[in-house]
């Protein structure tokens, strides 16, 4: 039956005209009703795909492709580090390193106003690099600083905002797994989405230190310092000697770029501050190790408990990032060395168990799967959207955009931060980043830039109020009604939803602030071009030196080809040797 007689050639005409924007206004209301995202997404572009055959819209035969779309996601190397990388994070957690961390920085931090809140920024970012899984950092640092600040007297709201905050920093500091999944979708390595990323990362951490600073000025209860008998990490008289750990650092820091300039022939850019990091990391570590079984006593109790305590950590950045960087290992193979490690980690603190693995195997194997069905999902999706050409729609849409390329990264960034507040990352980096690819590559935007950009937008995805996965992570964790401390032996209040929500609000602006300096000084991203050698093509001249004229010989032969095996003799090429018949006519050369 033809399409005209079975339905009105109105609705016809309109459909074949929108079947396209129809298409994401469906998926749209899917995902608003409550669909899981995996189907509803596979179920539109069947639905739609049989739509457009019955309109003469889209090729039967397109569909024959699906199976192949499907085998190579199953076969994409790159998409390995993702339970790579879960898998480390998630032992991590439970190898109390981020306890250690969280106790002996805080002691380090701890008198200075505020010093707590610094404490879990710093300690968040070195998760980040380590874990790169933000239910880890949250929930980590939620069930051991919160319960801390809210002993001394913190502001429950920026208690809650710095540790919900600081956690989400795993997914821009590489190794991220939301700029595994960019890199898939845009097209380009990881490795270069990892090294453009590192200065975002490091500055918006930076600036969630500068909110806790102007919070502490302004509202100095609002993030008191410890009290002298909170700070246990003291010599045999009473003092912590914290200029002790001041020394340690300039001596390591000396030594490793004396290192660097000296041995190393990389100069500039994130590996040599990898290197130069993990080169610091030894020399402390080596002097350390020699003050405690010499009895030095050049080190005081917290400097070399501070060292000990920040090794791990940075031998698994180095081990994963370094070799990443350095170009000695691919993503999908720093994450396996750094998954091993974080089991040689575990074991040598004792807490290997079968339990361990059991539980860490599992959720690694439930976040991949959830990962792997949304991408295959958003393949049969974008398998009938390409086929409809919906593809040059969103790119007319956004080319048309007013204002060239400033208007596009408006819009395109005004768009997700919108979808954020109901989309997770997996969800807009599978639907909404393959839309916006080639249209960004079309105005002559670098991918890689674009890519750090909307991860760091993103990032508000885990903060927005009602739906930030990370206020559900804090939120399991923190206590909701009044508690008695167990050292204070006092009754402390517990922590509302809207104090969760009302403190995350200057970090989701926070993390606006960061995306529009990404878009006023993309040096910061594009540096990762700065290992790469360049070459002008116009500087570029081939000389081909040739004999003199008087040097060519007059009589150049060619050379006589073998005799081809098998090859009757009518085949067979002339023998150039041999004279010509006198009746034959003369050969053309």
């Amino acid at each position: 039956m033809p399409a005209e007689a079975a339905v009105p050639a109105g609705v016809a005409g309109f459909v074949e005209h929108n079947m396209a924007p129809i298409m994401f206004a469906a998926l749209v209301v899917f995902l608003l009703l409550g669909y899981p995202v995996a189907f509803a997404l596979a179920a539109n572009g069947l639905v739609f795909g049989l739509v457009g055959i019955e309109f003469g819209l889209f090729r039967p035969d397109f569909l024959q492709a699906l199976p192949e779309r499907v085998f190579g996601t199953m076969n994409n190397d790159v998409l390995l580090a993702i339970p790579f990388f879960t898998f480390m994070g998630l032992v991590l957690e439970r190898s109390g390193m981020a306890e250690d961390l969280l106790d002996t920085i805080g002691q380090l931090f701890g008198p200075v106003r505020g010093g707590l809140a610094y404490a879990v920024i710093f300690v968040g970012a070195l998760l980040a690099a380590t874990t790169g899984v933000v239910a880890a950092s949250v929930i980590s640092m939620g069930l051991i600083s919160l319960p801390i600040m809210l002993r001394y007297g913190y502001d429950r709201r920026l208690a809650s905002g710095v540790i919900a905050a600081s956690g989400t920093l795993a997914q821009i500091i590489p190794p991220s797994l939301v700029l595994i999944v960019m890199a898939d979708q845009l097209q380009r390595p990881v490795g270069d989405m990892y090294e453009g990323a590192f200065i975002p990362g490091l500055m918006l951490a930076g600036l969630y230190a500068l909110w806790v600073f102007a919070s502490s000025m302004i509202n100095p209860a609002a993030a008191p310092g410890l009290p002298p008998d909170a700070q246990t990490l003291r010599d045999a008289d009473g003092k912590t000697r914290r200029l002790s750990l001041l020394v340690v650092t300039i001596i390591s820091a000396t030594g490793a770029i004396t290192l660097m300039q000296t041995f190393s022939t990389v100069k500039a850019g994130a590996d040599y501050v990898v290197l130069t990091l993990s080169a610091g990391m030894l020399i402390a570590f080596a002097l350390a190790v020699l003050n405690r079984l010499l009895r030095l006593k050049l080190l005081s109790r917290l400097a070399e408990q501070v060292v000990f305590v920040m090794v791990p950590p940075l031998a698994l950045i180095f081990l994963v990032l370094g070799t990443i960087f350095v170009g000695v290992a691919t993503p999908t193979e720093g994450g396996a060395m750094g998954a091993t490690g974080a089991l040689l980690l575990a074991a040598v603190k004792g807490r290997m168990n079968l339990k361990l693995l059991k539980q860490a195997t599992e959720s690694t194997a439930k976040l991949s799967a959830f990962a792997m069905f949304i991408l295959l999902g958003a393949r049969v999706f974008s398998l009938t959207f390409y086929g409809v050409n919906g593809h040059r729609w969103v790119e007319e849409l956004l080319t048309s955009l007013p204002g060239g390329e400033t208007g596009f990264l408006i819009f395109v960034n005004v768009l997700i931060f919108v979808l954020a507040f109901f989309l997770d990352y997996f969800e807009l980096a599978f639907i909404v980043i393959p839309l916006i690819g080639p249209a960004a590559e079309h105005l002559g935007i670098d991918l890689v830039w674009l890519g750090v950009m909307l991860a760091v937008n993103m990032q508000t995805s885990f903060l927005h109020p009602p739906f930030g996965f990370a206020l559900f992570f804090l939120r399991s964790v923190a206590p909701k009604d009044s508690y008695l401390d167990r050292v204070t032996g006092k009754h402390t209040d517990g922590i509302t939803t809207a104090q969760i929500y009302r403190g995350a609000v200057p970090f989701v602006a926070i993390q606006l602030v960061m995306v529009t300096l990404v878009i006023l000084f993309p040096g910061m991203v594009m540096h990762y071009k700065s290992s790469t050698p360049t070459v002008d093509p116009a500087t570029i001249q081939i000389d081909v030196p040739m004999p003199p004229s008087d040097d060519l010989p007059l009589n150049i032969q060619p050379p006589s080809l073998p005799e081809a095996p098998g090859l009757s003799p009518e085949l067979q090429a002339p023998d150039s040797t041999q004279p010509e018949p006198q009746d034959a006519p003369p050969r053309a050369d």
